[in-house]
């Protein structure tokens, strides 16, 4: 557990067009006081509307996606692989500017991400870091789809997918996803879609902005990208990457285990909500402290 709350040393830029939205954007990162917590700026939009806070109460949609809206309707989207490179290296207070409503999708991992934060570099500050802790097991489940939280002695994810196509099969991936951990086993598993699903995607304005440059697409038990796959369960991969940067939505480092089955964006933030409407179910402890006191979550209502 990182003692005290960290942000970024400078601020560092990238540019890349959106997924979904097909339009180019350029962010940056800003270094952020202690208790900042993470925070969208559109610098495309009046000033009085343009904060987006990360937080779970604030994700409006979760189709291919977490988007983020905040209560003049500005919204941010895509926002997951960013969220799980922030999370990963322990980034707990920055300013995400962006230009347009999409962050760009990069090569479609977090490995982009992952390399700017590095180049910003990491400040400790001051003020202690809190976490999450997960006292007893929250589960939401719809048909066949399942996301839990369970008690844990740190954090880890453990994720299983089922997709017709060969190529993707039925792959289960379990780890923790922090760190070293998810900059080598994590971070470059690229977005993923089967073949026979763009046209219909594209149909209702999703994946405007896709390419073999910056997803993974199979056909059957064909992958269509010249250069094939990153790792051979990439696709799981990239799944439990999405995890990660959903739960970072909870404003605090979860310590807890996540289990899901056929999982996806929406069920992240369900699960999420479950966990945080149930004050018997999480307390929050300061690091470096045994079970501590049960404390009232400062994000527990959407920011306004």
């Amino acid at each position: 557990m990182k003692a005290h709350q960290t942000t970024i040393k400078q601020s560092v830029s990238c540019k890349g067009i959106g997924l979904h939205s097909g339009v180019d954007a350029e962010l940056t990162l800003r270094p952020a006081p202690a208790g900042h917590g993470v925070v969208f700026r559109r610098v495309d939009v009046d000033d009085a509307d343009a904060l987006v806070p990360a937080h779970f109460a604030l994700v409006a949609s979760a189709a291919y996606g977490t988007t983020l809206r905040n209560a003049a309707g500005v919204e941010v989207r895509t926002v997951e692989h960013l969220m799980a490179a922030l999370a990963a290296a322990g980034v707990d207070n920055v300013l995400v500017e962006i230009d347009g409503i999409e962050i760009p999708i990069m090569d479609g991992s977090s490995a982009a991400f992952v390399a700017l934060i590095e180049a910003a570099g990491l400040q400790s500050q001051a003020a202690t870091r809190h976490y999450v802790r997960v006292l007893r097991p929250v589960e939401v489940v719809d048909g066949d789809k399942v996301a839990r939280l369970l008690p844990h002695d740190g954090f880890q994810i453990d994720c299983d997918i089922v997709f017709e196509a060969a190529a993707i099969a039925r792959p289960r991936v379990a780890f923790g996803a922090r760190g070293e951990a998810f900059k080598a086993e994590v971070a470059r598993a690229r977005t993923f879609t089967q073949a026979k699903d763009i046209e219909a995607l594209r149909a209702h304005g999703l994946a405007l902005g896709g390419s073999l440059d910056n997803a993974v697409v199979v056909d059957g038990g064909d992958v269509l990208n010249p250069e094939g796959l990153r790792f051979a369960d990439e696709c799981v991969r990239h799944k439990a990457l999405d995890v990660l940067g959903d739960l970072a939505l909870a404003g605090m480092p979860l310590l807890g285990r996540f289990e899901g089955v056929k999982m996806g964006h929406a069920m992240n933030n369900k699960v999420l909500r479950a966990l945080f409407a149930d004050p018997s179910a999480y307390d929050i402890v300061p690091a470096g402290t045994g079970r501590g006191e049960v404390v009232k979550l400062p994000i527990a209502a959407a920011p306004m």
